[in-house]
């Protein structure tokens, strides 16, 4: 799950109550998909810091919550809203996580497509923009232990 640590960092997410909070705003109807299809209750992720100056992975969240709309798009004040959406036929879903860890360093982009077992990751491969892709469990363990090196 990608994230601009600006607008909410894993150490936001690790400080909301109960270290929880909705994952919303997504925009995009493929990384939408990927949430509301594919996350479920208990579920690891990694949380992903982009556009800022330290580019990589944060830490690990957990998803405690499955696929639910996000009220945002319904919202007129909010930066997230869609006038398309309603109560009815939402078009945008949120999860909620809860905050893990947090890796001593942020394992960099450029330290990721160094790594062989990393190569077919889709933020590693160049014009990926999505906010929420799949991981593998390989792939997932192999980042915990770059994080346990570091």
């Amino acid at each position: 799950m990608k994230t601009e640590p600006d607008a909410f960092s894993i150490t936001d997410l690790k400080n909301s109550p109960k270290k929880t909070a909705s994952w919303e705003g997504v925009r995009n109807y493929q990384a939408r998909n990927f949430m509301r299809d594919e996350m479920k209750k208990g579920d690891l992720v990694l949380i992903y810091h982009s556009s800022c100056k330290n580019i990589g992975v944060a830490g690990i969240a957990e998803v405690v919550r499955e696929s639910h709309p996000d009220l945002t798009a319904l919202d007129k004040n909010s930066p997230y809203f869609d006038p398309k959406a309603t109560e009815d036929e939402p078009r945008w879903y949120m999860v909620d996580v809860r905050w893990i860890e947090t890796f001593k360093e942020v394992i960099s982009l450029a330290e990721l497509k160094e790594e062989k077992k990393l190569e077919n990751m889709t933020v590693v491969k160049k014009g990926s923009r999505l906010s929420i892709t799949p991981v593998s469990l390989v792939e997932f363990n192999h980042i915990k232990k770059m994080a346990a090196k570091a």
